[in-house]
């Protein structure tokens, strides 16, 4: 397989930048940051809640002309400017090879995105329904959960570029094991993704790049050394430990 790369690097033009103390380059994924080198086939962003992780894949989202709630880049609409201004401050450097395929993914906004498809698919149009490339079945009638794994299984295509912001907010563990098969697919059909995640499962895909966002900035890691790995690991070899330390508390006398 010829490695298909569609982003090699993503740099912040901190000359540009005024402050780093307003948000969003106060965030400390941004407040550091330089350049960062994507891998070929999929690169996670990984790090506490407020760490900047997921405005920074948005900014990469919106720079490659993505809608910033997310859905391919034909998605033109907008429920609430919600999205910050770092996009304008990013330099891509692309690859030689241009994507045929491409989807942003933002668990939060799926919802907007699903009812785009379905006031798209309200429209006369000479073409097949749009709802038909994400399995025919209206994503609103479906779990949150159903509806992730629809849009991963039927609509991502092959050749493709996919960033995804926690796609396992809605699934099981055993759907995270096959989002994790199909990702791995659509890698041997020259994909590449870019993934902001919590997920111990997802982060296991071998030979991926992991950025952790953390108080000092973005620094690579390896699936050993995250808290995700290391904290699940230590809590599944022994709950009834883990529990007792978290749960147990000093008795009040009188009580």
């Amino acid at each position: 397989m010829i490695s298909s790369q569609y982003v090699r690097q993503v740099q912040l033009q901190r000359g540009r930048v005024e402050s780093f103390d307003r948000y969003p380059f106060s965030l400390p994924a941004v407040r550091s940051l330089d350049r960062l080198e994507l891998h070929p086939k999929v690169t996670f962003f990984i790090g506490e809640n407020g760490s900047g992780k997921s405005t920074l894949l948005e900014a990469i989202a919106v720079s490659l002309g993505f809608n910033a709630e997310g859905g391919t880049k034909n998605f033109r609409f907008g429920t609430r400017g919600s999205h910050s201004e770092l996009h304008e401050y990013l330099r891509l450097a692309k690859g030689v090879a241009r994507p045929r395929d491409g989807f942003f993914l933002r668990a939060e906004s799926f919802y907007n995105v699903a009812t785009e498809i379905e006031n798209l698919d309200a429209e006369p149009s000479p073409g097949p329904p749009v709802i038909n490339a994400y399995g025919g079945r209206s994503l609103h009638e479906q779990s949150h959960g159903e509806s992730f794994l629809a849009l991963i299984m039927e609509r991502f295509g092959g050749r493709g570029l996919y960033i995804l912001d926690e796609p396992e907010a809605a699934l099981s563990p055993q759907r995270q094991l096959a989002v994790l098969s199909r990702v791995h697919d659509l890698v041997l059909e020259d994909s590449q993704f870019i993934i902001a995640t919590h997920s111990p499962i997802l982060m296991a895909y071998p030979d991926a790049c992991i950025y952790l966002c953390h108080e000092d900035g973005v620094s690579q890691v390896a699936y050993e050394e995250t808290e995700h790995f290391q904290v699940t690991r230590s809590f599944l070899s022994n709950p009834g430990r883990a529990l007792r330390t978290l749960l147990d508390r000093p008795t009040v006398a009188g009580r």
